[in-house]
């Protein structure tokens, strides 16, 4: 994967799990409206961080990594409200849930640290 860049190899992990989370969501739930809203911004993360990596300036690059920090705080909240709405249980949720706080942490600090060397 992407051994060198933790927020790469992290979020296309995540991806990953939001893939298969919209899987049961829409054939063994049959949910397909909140199942919908989550693939888009829980697989926009890292496609945004991966971007960024490839971005033609410092601005390009800052203003990818915003866009994948605003897609992590949207698919938080939509893993609580599946979460709230029971669709899913609490241990599926956590653990969704720290993954995507962890990737938020990193994009944070990569905000802050790219922020600094302008």
């Amino acid at each position: 994967m992407y051994n060198n860049n933790p927020l790469l190899d992290k979020s296309l992990k995540f991806s990953a799990r939001i893939v298969k989370l919209y899987q049961f969501l829409s054939k063994d739930k049959k949910e397909s409206i909140i199942s919908k809203q989550i693939i888009r911004s829980g697989t926009s993360i890292g496609a945004n961080a991966n971007e960024a990596v490839y971005g033609i300036s410092q601005a390009d690059f800052i203003a990818k990594l915003q866009i994948s920090l605003k897609e992590t705080a949207e698919t938080e909240y939509w893993l609580k409200l599946l979460l709230l709405s029971e669709y899913i249980d609490k241990k599926t949720a956590n653990s969704l849930i720290e993954d995507c706080l962890e990737i938020k942490r990193i994009l944070i600090a990569s905000l802050k640290t790219a922020k600094g060397s302008q």
